[in-house]
């Protein structure tokens, strides 16, 4: 299928091999942040995390850091806060701030599964999230030039922080089903093999997932956090983000595994819910594209369990 947002842009893919590359950066406690989302309480109740670190803490935002806040206010703010942060392009990012029109639309490249009401709404969020932010100075240049990965290393373990995943910055390949399927245990074969990475962390699909594959060049684990800025299972309204560090969480995790000797978690976000619908509900009211298409996730959760997302060895990796 294709359409505005639907279509996969060239210039969105990349070659696993990319990742075999020096660390861009180290980190003894590395948190990654995807899908904020606009949502400042969810900055706030995450910024609380980190202040229980007993380490160093590097912050990543894996990219959709924006998306509800398209308010020139709101949106500046998100900006001004995550200034100090290192972070990725997601497909919003590159989208709101892209000059030639490629028929992206909201850029998310939704597979077939995706109904076609949902993916109308998302290209008419992306097009008032880009006309507000094309009159901001300075926004363009700054969003245009982050990039689109990173590579981390945390205690010698080789991190990849993607959007998307290894091959495209709006690929759906770490999204829980498509891990899942056994046709697709040739593709991470190749994936562990070209790019030397142990970890992938990714979020864009919006659902959680953390998944590890023994093939023929190591273990690979692919953690994927779902929304950092709004709910991921039922009835639980709380964000999710990942730690990947060489100590435990002081916080409970979600789930996670031991990757060597390397944490890697699930940490919830407990955000305030009230605090991020007030602002909502002023940019998007009811029949609103936003509304229609988020506002039951973020007051009660979507229709997914936690059971899940959670981590475990796919079952067709030992003949990999």
């Amino acid at each position: 299928m294709s359409g505005p947002g639907r279509l996969h842009p060239r210039d969105y893919r990349y070659d696993p091999a990319c990742f075999d590359r020096p660390p861009d950066l180290a980190a003894e406690v590395l948190y990654v942040v995807g899908g904020l989302y606009g949502n400042l309480a969810a900055l706030d109740a995450l910024e609380a995390l980190i202040a229980a670190e007993g380490a160093p803490t590097t912050v990543v935002f894996n990219g959709d850091f924006h998306w509800f806040d398209a308010q020139p206010g709101w949106f500046m703010d998100v900006e001004g806060r995550l200034a100090s942060y290192r972070c990725i392009r997601g497909n919003v990012e590159t989208e709101l701030v892209r000059v030639a029109d490629v028929g992206a639309g909201c850029g998310c490249a939704y597979p077939a599964s995706v109904d076609d009401d949902t993916v109308r709404r998302s290209n008419l969020i992306l097009e008032a999230l880009r006309a507000m932010a094309t009159r901001l100075e300075g926004v363009r240049e700054r969003l245009w030039a982050l990039p689109a990965h990173l590579v981390a290393d945390v205690a010698g373990v080789r991190v990849g922080i993607v959007h998307g995943d290894a091959t495209s910055l709006a690929g759906w390949g770490f999204d829980g089903p498509a891990l899942d399927d056994p046709s697709r245990q040739a593709w991470l074969a190749e994936i562990g093999r070209a790019s030397r990475i142990d970890v992938f962390a990714s979020a864009h699909t919006c659902a959680a997932a953390l998944r590890t594959a023994v093939l023929p060049s190591g273990p690979l684990t692919m953690i994927n956090n779902g929304a950092a800025g709004m709910p991921n299972f039922t009835a639980m309204l709380f964000g999710v983000v990942t730690r990947i560090a060489v100590t435990a969480s002081p916080h409970q995790p979600l789930y996670g595994i031991l990757h060597g000797r390397v944490w890697v978690d699930a940490l919830a976000l407990p955000y305030d819910t009230q605090a991020f619908l007030q602002r909502f509900l002023q940019r998007w009211p009811p029949g609103s594209a936003a509304h229609r298409s988020y506002f039951h996730r973020i007051v009660a959760g979507p229709d997914a369990c936690m059971a899940q997302a959670r981590s475990r060895a796919l079952a067709w990796s030992q003949s990999a």
